[in-house]
């Protein structure tokens, strides 16, 4: 089976072990004598998947299932962006927002729609090209949200801030890709397609004790009550996304955790941020501050960007596909996300530095 070097955004790219197991669990699972495909979701194959991808998340996040549950929901972080302000922003009310790129102003746009919405930090007048700072939390705030990476500009962060209100979290470019203490949020989302599995499924884990507070009023399907209540099976489930989730959560125990990763990840990112600094005549990282960067999305410009075109093709030939920029800022970007190879990484530095020199 031949493989690219696929550095999309997503979806990206599984471990190939997943890949093998996830393909003969579509000929036949768990020797039902059907397809993962064609199962009931009130089966007792599909309910043991399903346990097992909820007990996985929580095990892997270091969260307790006493105090937090799972949600496994369609729609992606964009369905989110609505579904948190229109269960917990009641009349009258407002929520903390942090704008540190594209998706952060998305969400907070979208809260508009529901109640008031206050830009707790931003990092707007940078053009996003650093992590926003000095956050000026409302103590009297229904809730506090944070993307902890940003696709598209480039920048992560790799803590949860102090919030005096319940912290909802955005973690669907990073999700998994290092240790966090997610014990700091009250609800955390993620869709599944760069960290954990396919298109279709978007992960939202919860407190229990904050779910208690979401409104009723709301639409049945976009109701946090109604698909807590029912272990996240009040509709057909999107069967095949966690089933793919629960091999992808045994990949990463498999690795030794979100630690693991990490150290795997910080290493990857490594490799391709010193070959862009070593060469600061050809190359403009998007994001100058070490700190700032992500070690998910790598984001850099050409200094002469007509020489864009040539460094594409010549990727390429390298077998090295999905490396232009997001629409929206142009540019360069690798995502190098946790199931991304780390000789991946390598081969792509090497290429920086052949570009570089004219090779």
């Amino acid at each position: 089976m031949r493989r690219i070097l696929n550095f999309s955004s997503g979806p990206a790219t599984l471990p190939p072990s997943v890949l093998e197991e996830a393909s003969r669990g579509v000929l036949e699972i768990a020797g039902s004598g059907m397809s993962i495909l064609e199962v009931s979701h009130r089966g007792g194959v599909y309910e043991d998947i399903h346990r097992r991808a909820r007990a996985g998340c929580l095990k892997a996040m270091g969260l307790s299932p006493e105090a937090y549950t799972v949600l496994f929901l369609g729609g992606g972080a964009s369905q989110q962006f609505a579904m948190v302000p229109m269960n917990f922003l009641r009349p009258g009310a407002s929520a903390d927002y942090v704008d540190g790129g594209e998706w952060g102003a998305r969400a907070a746009k979208e809260a508009r729609l529901f109640g008031g919405v206050r830009i707790a930090a931003s990092s707007e007048a940078a053009r996003h090209a650093e992590l926003p700072r000095d956050f000026r939390w409302d103590p009297g705030a229904a809730y506090a949200h944070v993307t902890t990476n940003n696709t598209i500009e480039g920048t992560q962060m790799r803590f949860l801030p102090e919030a005096p209100t319940p912290l909802v979290v955005d973690a669907s470019s990073d999700f998994l890709g290092h240790t966090m203490d997610w014990g700091r949020a009250s609800l955390v989302y993620a869709g599944a397609q760069k960290n954990a599995g396919p298109a279709g499924v978007t992960i939202v884990v919860a407190r229990k004790s904050f779910l208690e507070r979401a409104r009723t009023d709301v639409p049945t399907m976009l109701s946090y009550a109604v698909h807590a209540q029912a272990d996240s099976l009040y509709n057909t489930p999107p069967v095949f996304p966690v089933y793919v989730l629960s091999l992808v959560l045994e990949w990463v125990e498999a690795q030794g955790g979100t630690a693991a990763l990490g150290a795997r990840n910080e290493r990857k990112a490594a490799l391709v941020y010193a070959a862009l600094d070593a060469h600061p005549d050809v190359y403009e990282p998007a994001v100058a501050r070490p700190a700032d960067r992500s070690w998910m999305n790598i984001t850099w410009r050409l200094r002469d960007p007509r020489r864009e075109e040539a460094f594409l093709k010549g990727a390429a030939a390298r077998g090295m596909q999905g490396l232009k920029g997001h629409r929206s800022v142009g540019g360069l970007r690798a995502s190098v996300y946790n199931a991304f190879p780390e000789e991946g990484c390598a081969a792509l530095a090497q290429y920086l530095a052949e570009f570089a020199r004219g090779v």
